[in-house]
């Protein structure tokens, strides 16, 4: 169902090049917030960018819920059973991949029918996903036993369940030019380097305490961390292999996504809202107040409408031109 298109101006915020370095930031502001009702409790939430359809998990009634950002309504709900809860999109095959924790699986869906076309064992708690589209490999991380579990996209088969150095990995993002996968560890307060070609875990980089959320630049190859346990975002420099810089937030925050184009990262470590961070700079550019304290955060690369669910109160935001 649809909800009310709103215009929202955000609150004067707090910018930090570093932790300790702390300035005003200008105040910014969205056009529009369409809040968009999808009831159960929201999880995950990925985007196609080519096909401007976007999938909410909801663990809690065993349900991909598909939402149409062009009409702003839902479009499908895909019963998928269980308790799915990571996603990504493959926008060159069209295919949606959940993970389901309980039963240590991805589900393969086709985005053109929202059937599920297969399921791929990925080991106990697999419970993070994200997609190699260059090399169509699906790479799930399990936050029970910390292994990573590595998926022929074409086949859909297991290819290989490899030992992480940790006993949990809590979410995974790919890096496909450089051939590095990337992994947080809240157990350690770790990134995890993954080196695809050599099909083992290299070493870890300290961040913040509790790294949730992680992201990953592709042209920079910038690696950005969400550290649910303290009030700051860490930047990671992958070349050196250290976090190079932090970002002072209004809150904690276990989620975030990275505008490509313009190298914009949005975390859910605002006041009760998401706070913008220049990747370029390192600085907090802005917070934007929803009057909830989101969930999962994901953006189209193409329109760079931000998309933040809340779990709380069943339904998502979609945010433009923040």
């Amino acid at each position: 169902m649809r909800g009310p298109e709103l215009s929202r101006r955000a609150l004067l915020t707090l910018a930090a090049a570093g932790a300790s370095a702390v300035a005003f930031a200008p105040a910014a502001r969205a056009e529009k917030v369409l809040l968009v009702e999808v009831g159960g409790a929201p999880e995950a939430v990925a985007v196609n960018s080519v096909t401007g359809f976007a999938y909410l998990s909801d663990p809690s009634t065993g349900t991909i819920v598909v939402l149409d950002s062009r009409s702003g309504t839902v479009g499908d709900v895909i019963p998928v059973g269980g308790e799915p809860a990571g996603l990504a999109v493959d926008t060159v095959t069209n295919r949606v991949l959940v993970a389901n924790p309980p039963a240590g699986t991805v589900l393969v869906l086709d985005g053109r029918t929202n059937d599920v076309v297969s399921v791929v064992p990925a080991g106990p708690g697999a419970s993070s996903v994200d997609v190699d589209e260059q090399a169509n490999r699906i790479y799930a991380a399990s936050a029970l036993t910390g292994t990573l579990a590595v998926i022929d996209g074409v086949g859909c088969r297991l290819l290989d369940l490899v030992p992480g150095p940790t006993r949990g990995l809590s979410s995974t993002a790919i890096d496909s030019g450089r051939k590095l996968a990337y992994c947080t560890s809240t157990a350690t307060d770790s990134l995890e380097i993954f080196d695809i070609g050599a099909g083992r875990f290299t070493g870890g980089i300290p961040v913040g305490k509790s790294p949730t959320g992680v992201a990953v630049h592709s042209a920079s190859g910038t690696v950005f961390v969400a550290n649910s346990a303290i009030h700051h975002l860490s930047i990671v420099d992958t070349g050196e292999r250290k976090e190079k810089a932090t970002v002072l937030l209004r809150s904690e925050s276990s989620a975030l996504a990275v505008h490509e184009g313009s190298n914009t990262v949005y975390a859910n470590g605002g006041p009760n809202g998401i706070a913008r961070i220049d990747g370029r700079t390192s600085l907090l550019t802005g917070d934007l107040s929803l009057g909830v304290n989101p969930g999962a955060v994901a953006i189209d690369q193409r329109t760079r409408t931000v998309y933040v669910t809340d779990p709380l109160r069943g339904r998502v935001s979609l945010i433009r031109d923040f």
